[in-house]
């Protein structure tokens, strides 16, 4: 059976009428202004814009394997959802219970280095999620929309035990006191990068538009790649790969005195920036929870287990796929780039039941991807 929630119910007390939107076929009885029983026939409609990504396209799985649903998958060549006039045309023709945004851009170094792709970012994770949260508003539909990590500067607040006095040498309160680092739903966002201003941006402009919102926040997303042109590829892939073609280590002469040095032909990667991943699957499976427990609305951290650098992603990442490869860590500044990176971006999941380790859902992604 559909389910039937506080965001799709409408309910005349004049008339024996319930409406309830992206819902068809309803049957009821009414006596006496009191509704006695209500049968629902048909599926609910949900609406997931970004098909073809790396998570829409999990989405769309999830959420079609559940015979309750209806699932309408749009993509690029569907709808703009840059343009506002297109969005409250298409989106309230189909009427959908349920919207939720999986669009999004993410060349973060793009848009720090040119003005035209910063504001394409501003159009498409800013005003974009805003045009469809006014539409999910009028419609009194639930509306979905992903943010990042990158929405804070990389520098938490480190909690101290409650009592502490700030004179560590006269109280034993830290003695015991494990500090949960990171940013929680509530952190203030400080963005220290276009990119991170223009998701910034898009929380502002849902939050403005409708009540009826869940803004959940991944981190380092990984999966099947997606189905839309052009797409990027998660960094577990892109250093699959990279592993793969440098796994022979062997000493080559050195360039400057001939004489031998130790050298390898394999991998650096960069020991900072430490976070959480998040599971592509794991992300669309918890979006669809959320939605049915009816959690309250607001903002919701999902991201996988274990935070780690990227570094120490790459060595678990190799030992799963027993390769061999050398892998040494650096630092960022060995490669430069021209958008700045959060130093620590933990989100801490205060809200939910935490999610396995991204090793556990590294090792089903690596079997499923043989």
């Amino acid at each position: 059976m559909p389910i039937i929630t506080r965001s799709n119910i409408t309910i005349d007390k004049n008339t024996p009428v319930i409406q309830f939107t992206g819902v068809k076929n309803i049957m009821i009885k009414n006596i006496k202004n009191k509704v006695e029983k209500i049968e629902v026939f048909g599926k609910k409609k949900v609406l997931i814009i970004g098909a073809n990504g790396m998570l829409g396209q999990e989405l769309v799985n999830v959420f079609k394997k559940d015979s309750d649903y209806e699932v309408v998958a749009w993509d690029r060549g569907d709808i703009d959802i840059t343009s506002e006039k297109q969005v409250e045309s298409k989106v309230t023709k189909l009427k959908p219970a349920i919207i939720i945004n999986a669009t999004g851009y993410n060349a973060v170094d793009k848009c720090e280095e040119d003005k035209k792709e910063y504001e394409m970012a501003k159009k498409l994770n800013g005003k974009a999620p805003g045009y469809l949260a006014k539409v999910a508003k009028k419609l009194k539909a639930v509306f979905v929309n992903y943010s990042s990590d990158y929405v804070f500067d990389g520098q938490p607040e480190i909690p101290e035990p409650e009592g502490c006095s700030h004179r560590c040498s006269a109280c034993s309160l830290h003695e015991n006191f494990v500090p949960q680092i990171g940013f929680d739903e509530e952190a203030k966002t400080h963005p220290i990068s276009n990119y991170g201003k223009s998701k910034v941006l898009g929380e502002k402009e849902v939050m403005k538009n409708t009540k009826a919102y869940y803004i959940i926040r991944p981190s380092k997303i990984f999966g099947e790649p997606a189905k839309a042109e052009n797409a990027k590829r998660s960094f577990f892939d892109v250093m699959l790969e990279v592993g793969k073609k440098n796994k022979e280590v062997y000493p080559v002469k050195s360039s400057s005195a001939g004489r031998p040095k130790a050298e390898f032909n394999g991998v650096k990667a960069v020991d900072e920036e430490t976070s959480c991943f998040t599971y592509a699957p794991d992300l669309a499976k918890k979006t669809k929870e959320i939605i049915e427990a009816e959690k309250p609305f607001g903002i919701y951290h999902v991201v996988n287990g274990d935070p780690c650098t990227w570094y120490e992603a790459v060595l678990e990442l190799y030992k799963q796929a027993k390769l061999k490869t050398k892998v040494i860590p650096v630092l960022g500044s060995e490669f430069p780039r021209p958008a700045k990176r959060p130093h620590y971006s933990v989100l801490l999941n205060t809200k939910l039941n935490p999610m396995r380790s991204y090793k556990d859902a590294l090792k089903e992604y690596l079997k499923s991807s043989k």
